[in-house]
């Protein structure tokens, strides 16, 4: 019988009792049910951790179905550091353990996104120079430079490719250390809460280059 009618004939359903009346048995459809177990249901566990605005890069379970994460819970095979020290479990944050609402958030940013002025001057000026000096002709040239510069703020992004934005911010580097010096390319942190692994591959790059 299915749930609506159960509710409908809940009154008049057969009631066997046992257990001195502390208990019941009922004939009530109960199928309602697969759907809290299919919420978590999964078809495997991997491992994995949250290397955007994450301190410690926690290791986490990430239970997987069809292709999407479902939930997530904290990873407890950490080694114990030392006899006389705390344990290290349970190591993982809310924000970690609620990742996928981000991870398939509609207001995630999928693709490399640039303001669109720039670009536009940016392929204009790739046309006749190399990036370095296509570059160049822009920062050098004032009314370029406002174009873009005074409308931060006002959103006005495009989509680009990886491949253009990586040669732009290598363009700009470059042009940086050749006409200034290598100490004015400035990498920080934006908020303490920093991925080590994160933090650690621009700091190399930076130590690399001589910058900051």
């Amino acid at each position: 019988m299915s749930h609506f009618l159960d509710r409908l004939n809940y009154f008049s359903q057969p009631r066997e009792a046992f257990s001195g009346d502390h208990g019941v048995t009922t004939g009530e459809d109960r199928t309602w049910e697969d759907a809290y177990r299919n919420r978590w249901a999964h078809d495997k566990i991997v491992r994995s951790t949250h290397g955007v605005n994450c301190t410690g890069s926690c290791s986490w379970k990430i239970y997987v179905k069809g292709g999407i994460v479902t939930w997530e819970t904290q990873q407890t095979d950490y080694p114990r550091t030392r006899w006389d020290m705390p344990n290290h479990e349970p190591r993982g944050c809310a924000r970690g353990a609620s990742y996928s609402w981000y991870l398939y958030s509609a207001n995630r940013v999928k693709y490399p996104l640039v303001r669109g002025r720039l670009l536009k001057s940016w392929r204009e000026a790739r046309l006749a120079h190399d990036p370095v000096d296509a570059w160049a002709s822009i920062v050098g040239n004032d009314a370029k430079r406002r174009d873009y510069q005074q409308v931060r703020g006002l959103g006005g992004f495009v989509r680009s490719t990886w491949d253009e934005v990586n040669e732009i911010v290598a363009a700009a580097n470059v042009h940086t250390i050749k006409k200034h010096g290598p100490d004015r390319v400035i990498g920080f942190s934006p908020i303490p809460a920093m991925s080590l692994v994160s933090y650690a591959a621009g700091s190399r790059y930076l130590c690399l280059i001589g910058g900051v």
